[in-house]
């Protein structure tokens, strides 16, 4: 219980700090002249960065120690953010993004997610693996609400301080650095129940296990692809570009989108229950894509505000589901394996998309990427659920 609670303060946390840096990233670089393809290149720098860190979660964090490397996550994250913040040159920003694995989404998926998914279901039963996950994945979703609520900081500098231009990004990127700080100061404090015994270390899999990873793996990266056209640095973007609000509203409008995001992972544990993972993971992501599109060609900002933030209450129901059906297809000593190889296939496609959903967002196109991104996540929906609705974990199974 010690360890599961460290791992729901330290995903709230990091999941403040990431959702802030992801909604601050777009402007903050308009503001210095940087936008475009260049905009995109640094958002994919920092996810690639992030790629890298959950290659080796996977693939070695079971060896060096879980406390020990998330440790070293956490303050490479911390030194990265800093020098983001004093970074100018598209180069310079580009090399801070990835040593600090900046994360554009706006969403915490990255490598320390790896481990504690990875660790979480050996707190509980099967029947209660789900609900436990519900419930770490919504404190996520309010760290990233109440970080978007925090991008108003920068507004708010400006109008009570001598601070202007990207000086108040500059100070609330500096922010982020220091309560990154509290990840280090909690993940120190781990004991040795979430380390992997010695005997049971390493990334060899079963058939069945390897069949399966390899299937959805391939479907995740489908719908990873689709959502790096539809970062929160980018969205933020298009909002600011094409209805021309400030990033308080911006702000305004992630902080009820992350509520919504939160809300919707304790109703996803609720239809699980009743319906089965794969239908809750299909049935609930269809719609949000179809709202998504809308969002493209809404004719206002309050329009847009209204339909986006109805999406938001859905898209977030397979994140779960989703992660709950993964640990449980797998035997638990290859649950690291098997989250670091599925986080590893999202951020890997997460970090290719960007740099040509920027090339798009120019003058009348700006809506493209919004388009192409829901249409791939339908596409991604109808495929995962053909191929994966006659595979059932074992609560399921029972029932």
């Amino acid at each position: 219980m010690r360890e599961r609670r460290v791992f729901y303060f330290t995903a709230f946390v990091r999941a403040v700090t990431t959702s802030l840096v992801g909604v601050l990233i777009g402007v903050y670089l308009a503001r210095q002249g940087i936008t475009g393809a260049a905009l995109g290149t640094i958002v994919s720098a920092g996810l690639v960065g992030a790629a890298l860190a959950a290659v080796v979660a996977t693939f070695l964090a079971d060896r060096i120690g879980r406390r020990r490397f998330l440790i070293v996550l956490a303050a490479l994250s911390v030194l990265g953010t800093i020098a983001f913040a004093f970074s100018t040159s598209p180069f310079a920003l580009s090399a801070a993004a990835f040593v600090g694995m900046l994360n554009g989404m706006g969403k915490d998926r990255g490598a320390a997610l790896i481990l504690e998914q990875a660790a979480l279901p050996s707190t509980t039963t099967s029947g209660g693996r789900t609900q436990v996950i519900a419930w770490y994945t919504m404190l996520q979703d309010l760290g990233h609400a109440a970080g978007a609520l925090l991008a108003g900081v920068p507004t708010l500098l400006e109008a009570t301080t001598h601070l202007r231009g990207a000086s108040p990004h500059r100070a609330t990127l500096l922010g982020c650095a220091a309560i990154g700080l509290m990840a280090v100061v909690l993940y120190s404090r781990l004991g040795a129940d979430v380390e992997v015994s010695a005997g049971r270390r390493g990334p060899g899999l079963a058939p069945r296990s390897r069949g399966i990873l390899t299937r959805i793996s391939a479907l995740f990266a489908i719908d990873s692809l689709a959502g790096g056209f539809l970062t929160t640095a980018l969205l933020s973007y298009f909002f600011f570009e094409r209805f021309g609000v400030t990033e308080g509203v911006i702000g305004a409008l992630f902080f009820g989108a992350r509520l919504m995001n939160a809300a919707s992972h304790l109703g996803a544990a609720w239809l699980a229950r009743r319906f089965g993972l794969v239908n809750t993971m299909v049935f609930t992501h269809i719609p949000s894509s179809m709202l998504l599109v809308t969002v493209a060609f809404a004719p206002s900002f309050a329009i847009a505000a209204v339909l986006f933030l109805l999406r938001e209450g859905l898209v977030e129901m397979d994140v779960p589901t989703r992660q709950s059906y993964v640990l449980a297809v797998v035997q638990p000593d290859e649950r690291t394996f098997a989250s670091g190889i599925t986080n590893l296939v999202r951020l890997g496609a997460w970090a290719v998309a960007p740099v040509f959903a920027g090339a798009l967002m120019n003058g009348d196109s700006m809506y493209l990427p919004l388009v192409i991104g829901a249409a791939m996540k339908i596409t991604y929906d109808l495929l995962l659920w053909r191929a994966f609705r006659g595979i059932r974990p074992p609560e399921e199974t029972a029932a």
